[in-house]
């Protein structure tokens, strides 16, 4: 007989095979739905209110996986921790013998998402972004390793980047990949497996970090490639924070092998034609992406193909201790890259952000948005995706222009992306 959508779901379910363990899911499912034991993270149906607020996150697409099931028959989670791989799809042979005759493909049913859920699903940074890389932009190769294949790299060099602070400690590592091959573009992003297990005797889950050298290298024509990340050291309230990854790699020393995976990522990807802009807008150790970009244009600038462009990043921290490229960036040309650093807690000086620093350039910012030439990147927190939005929109209406026509092209076009977390 023909059944209602009722008795048919969609159900949510995670690809074993392509999941690179980041947490990225469990750690932003507004219903707790996700969890994992050391084999496989999975999605428990009963708790699933299908708010899709992972499916954007996920770095490999490994958590946009589906099977039609009978709602009495759905997956257990305890079915789903055996799985080598993702069943296959019920045949409509099978459904019949379950009673069921589909008529047409079930929805995904919805329940009516709390407030949180809607925040969670939905930020500034995911309505706006893009999911697309730029037309011009190189091709990305992505997960050519994985937590059964690794690539060991060895540490080449581990740099302390800021003064030592209470709160934090910012390194950048530089690692060789020997002759393994392991193509990285700027805008792409690495996994890191650290060692050891947690307190209940699970892996501790790989950790996803942005590739902050460009695809020639940290050192052009070698093999490696470099992190710039910062590890906690205590919280506002003064209690000891030990990060498991952040520690591991900053705690390493030269020659130490450390397992890789990826690369992930697609689309927060530079473009490559002559002439097209770029803007940068990030805080703290969101930078990494910036500074490989930056570094690329650079390496490019006595190349005969280069064409003079406008590139400019807006960078914010709290202090200018806690700036890892300051003096490297003020050693920059002028005519090269046009810097704005704001600083939110400096004793005596008004807090600053970058969107008080877009506004301060709307003149500048107005007319790369109106330029079709011009790609905007946006990483850090997630909590500077409001602002930015907003400045944003402000800038292109105070000069005209429709900003729901505005950001729809920017997104349909590749030129707009955020890498927030």
């Amino acid at each position: 007989m023909q059944i209602s959508v009722g008795a048919v779901i969609k159900q949510h379910l995670i690809d074993t095979e392509t999941c690179m363990r980041c947490n990225t899911c469990e750690s932003i499912c507004p219903s707790g739905a996700i969890s994992h034991d050391a084999k496989n993270y999975v999605v428990d149906a009963a708790k699933c209110r299908h708010s899709l607020a992972c499916i954007q996150r996920c770095p490999t697409g490994a958590i946009d996986s589906w099977r039609r099931m009978p709602r009495a028959r759905v997956y257990s989670v305890r079915a789903q921790m055996g799985w080598d791989s993702l069943p296959d799809e019920l045949t409509a042979g099978e459904l019949a013998a379950e009673g069921i005759t589909v008529g047409r493909e079930p929805a995904v049913a919805r329940a009516a998402p709390s407030p949180a859920e809607r925040v969670a699903a939905k930020t500034e940074g995911a309505q706006h972004s893009a999911t697309i890389p730029p037309w011009s932009a190189a091709h990305a190769y992505t997960g050519l390793y994985d937590e059964s294949n690794p690539v060991i790299a060895t540490v080449a060099g581990n740099v302390r980047v800021t003064e030592v602070g209470r709160e934090y400690d910012t390194h950048h590592i530089v690692l060789d990949l020997g002759r393994a091959p392991f193509p990285v573009l700027e805008g792409q992003s690495i996994g890191v497996i650290p060692p050891g297990v947690d307190a209940a005797g699970r892996p501790h889950p790989v950790h996803q970090y942005s590739v902050s050298s460009p695809r020639d290298g940290e050192r052009p024509g070698f093999n490696n490639l470099s992190l710039t990340l910062k590890r906690v050291l205590q919280d506002r309230k003064g209690n000891a924070v030990r990060g498991v990854a952040s520690n591991y790699l900053c705690d390493l020393k030269v020659g130490d092998p450390v397992p890789l995976i990826g690369p992930f990522g697609t689309s927060f990807l530079m473009p490559n034609h002559p002439g097209s802009h770029i803007v940068m807008i990030c805080t703290g150790t969101g930078a990494s992406p910036m500074r490989a970009m930056l570094l690329r244009r650079y390496r490019q600038r006595t190349s005969p193909n280069f064409a003079r462009s406008k590139l400019m990043l807006f960078f914010g921290a709290r202090t200018h201790e806690e700036l890892p490229f300051f003096g490297r960036l003020h050693r920059l040309p002028k005519d090269f890259i046009d810097v704005n650093l704001a600083f939110s807690r400096i004793p005596g000086q008004p807090k600053r952000y970058v969107h008080d620093l877009m506004r301060a350039r709307a003149v500048d910012l107005a007319a790369l948005l109106a330029d079709e030439d011009s790609y905007f990147y946006v990483c850090g927190l997630r909590s500077m995706e409001e602002g930015v939005v907003a400045a944003l929109r402000d800038i292109a209406e105070e000069a005209g222009q429709r900003w729901e026509t505005l950001a729809g092209a920017l997104k349909r076009e590749g030129r707009l992306h955020f890498e927030t977390f």
